[in-house]
């Protein structure tokens, strides 16, 4: 077989099993985001390294919902020094500076996205969250995070503090194909099947509050006819309460 189509036919495995196993989880996390919205509470996502992709994957996309906050510390991506953040996000004692820079509250929810679920950074993130009273939804690597053990002193994973648990499907160390007189696997899986999760989470949360009478703000492309004035509205209404709009 063709690496590339061996690398497709791997995602659609994991998507099938997340489908099949991972129904539950969505449908909770769908309920935890449904009941943030329509309580008028906010709904933050928080990730390192490449993790922080998903971050932005649901903030100001075409149908996606306005009332996303994502969290982006830029020591802790990519684009200032990649390696570096590597090094930052095992760093604990930073959340509580990220959570009040961020205007975090009680029943707000979040999602901390984690392949590994097991750095410092991202695990300070959840127990401070928890202690704070918000719900929080984690998107980790099951298989993965319990291969290694946690970074963190509490010696805790991302999966063992948050409410809800969706599991991307991965292989651990995420990538998942091997070719010949190559060492090691290329090609993870994290991101495309996270993506998908997130989404499948927010089509069905709408769902819950549409079913409920309430309908939540969501952006339109800006590249249709129209799509600017509704975004600019969107912007408008609530770029002194979502920082990065």
């Amino acid at each position: 077989m063709k690496k590339y189509l061996e690398y497709i036919e791997n995602v659609k495995t994991i998507i099938e099993k997340i489908s099949a196993d991972g129904a539950e989880s969505i449908e909770k996390a769908a309920e935890l985001f449904a009941s943030t919205l329509i309580q008028g509470r906010r709904i933050y996502l928080f990730g390192t390294g490449h993790s922080h992709m998903l971050a932005e994957e649901l903030f100001y996309r075409a149908g996606g919902l306005v009332n996303i906050q994502p969290v982006l510390i830029p020591e802790l991506m990519l684009h200032i020094s990649a390696s570096e953040s590597t090094v930052a996000e095992r760093e604990e004692g930073i959340a509580e500076k990220i959570f009040t820079e961020y205007a975090m509250k009680e029943n707000d929810t979040v999602v901390i996205i984690s392949n590994s679920g097991r750095n410092g950074v991202i695990v300070d993130m959840a127990l401070l969250c928890k202690e704070k009273g918000l719900n929080v939804i984690a998107l980790t690597n099951i298989e993965h995070t319990f291969s290694s053990a946690s970074r963190h002193k509490s010696g805790k994973r991302l999966c063992e503090i948050a409410d809800t648990v969706l599991d991307n499907g991965g292989c651990v160390g995420d990538a998942c194909i091997e070719i010949d007189d190559i060492e090691g696997r290329i090609c993870p899986t994290s991101t495309v099947c996270g993506a998908l999760i997130l989404n499948a989470v927010v089509a069905e949360a709408v769902n819950i509050c549409a079913k409920q009478g309430f309908h939540p703000d969501h952006f339109a492309s800006s590249n249709i006819d129209g799509g600017d004035e509704i975004n600019n509205l969107f912007v408008e209404k609530y770029k002194k309460e979502i920082k990065h709009l």
